[in-house]
């Protein structure tokens, strides 16, 4: 590949710690930041584990509030900026996915809080400065330094016992991604060799996580390829793939990560022969979205939309949704293209 002469990078600063145990890792983190009373943001489903792990980080964590929701809805943004107020935070720890993480992130635009991210699964959203939030049905995107946190803990064992179905999901979504990053109008060398990296670990950790869930290297490297797809996402513009999941998400209520490994395949597919895909066509061996929808089948993960509560006659209108705003992407966008790819990802037929 010939070199690229110019190009700009913006890094942020965060401290990045792999290994565990994290409740540890979060204690010292506190005691750096100068935090006593942190708060420990969660979902509610898993309040349990939330409250478990404030006891065994200590003291400084003062309260856990449970209530992140996916896609970050406003309205649970504003209930939960309230909390934060009346318990005094001075720091956000955020326990989780996308939802907490997202939550936690949407506080700290409001508040300038340092945040603390332990990923509990792989989207890659704690290495960004990326907030998605939802208002009104609609799904939108901010990029803030405020909203970057300023450190993150990957621990395998948080991730061991982390269902088959959503590890699939989950690293499919991370994948997604370094593969839109690969083909980005301002990629530049350094991302597409990160983007490279992280869909290199994620292929191969995955269907060892999936023959041993509790195989703690394995699940080490899915979180390392995670995180540098996550990098990657913070660096540069995202295209036809994260429009479509962003609009599907926050119009339709599908669930992200599921939303994301279904549409993989068709979004890398449409967007074939483009300049900077050769690598990955190369480490497939063969067309990327073909591959990639091959490599969904042989995890099992989810391939059709309908499965998700989309209804067919939702399709016309999710194409109109996602046309609504111009953006850029390698291959042009029009409607009758945009349709048909839906219909095959609503079918979970393979991406052409």
């Amino acid at each position: 590949m010939q070199f690229q002469t110019a190009f700009t990078l913006q890094l942020a600063r965060m401290r990045v710690r792999f290994g565990g145990p994290a409740a540890v890792a979060v204690a010292e983190e506190l005691a750096a930041l100068g935090s006593q009373r942190a708060l420990l943001v969660s979902t509610a489903s898993q309040q349990a584990n939330a409250r478990n792990f404030a006891t065994a980080v200590g003291p400084r964590i003062a309260e856990v509030y449970a209530g992140a929701r996916m896609h970050t809805p406003m309205e649970v943004t504003a209930k939960a900026f309230e909390f934060v107020k009346s318990v005094g935070a001075d720091c956000l720890v955020a326990l989780g996915g996308g939802s907490a993480i997202g939550l936690a992130k949407a506080l700290a635009l409001h508040t300038d809080l340092p945040q603390i991210a332990i990923p509990t699964t792989y989207a890659g959203s704690e290495a960004t400065a990326i907030l998605g939030q939802t208002e009104a049905g609609k799904k939108t995107t901010i990029t803030n330094p405020k909203v970057q946190p300023e450190v993150i803990i990957y621990d395998p064992t948080l991730v061991a016992t982390l269902p088959i179905a959503l590890t699939v999901a989950s690293g499919l979504n991370a994948m997604a991604h370094a593969a839109e990053a690969l083909y980005a109008r301002d990629r530049n060398p350094l991302t597409a060799t990160l983007a490279m990296q992280g869909l290199e670990a994620l292929l191969q950790s995955l269907p060892q996580v999936i023959e041993n869930p509790e195989n703690l290297i394995a699940r080490g490297r899915s979180q390392y390829g995670a995180f540098l797809c996550g990098v990657v996402l913070g660096q540069v513009g995202m295209s036809l793939h994260h429009k479509l999941c962003h609009t599907l998400g926050g119009s339709f209520a599908l669930p992200h990560a599921e939303t994301h490994a279904i549409l993989l395949p068709h979004s890398i597919a449409y967007n074939g022969g483009s300049e900077g895909l050769d690598p990955l066509d190369k480490l497939l061996n063969g067309p990327a979205g073909c591959e990639l929808h091959r490599f969904a089948k042989r995890l099992r993960a989810p391939l059709a939309l309908r499965d998700f509560g989309l209804a067919e006659s939702d399709l016309d209108r999710a194409v109109g949704l996602a046309l609504e705003n111009p953006y850029w992407n390698p291959r042009p966008l029009d409607r009758a293209s945009l349709r048909a790819m839906l219909q095959r990802a609503w079918h979970g037929d393979p991406p052409q």
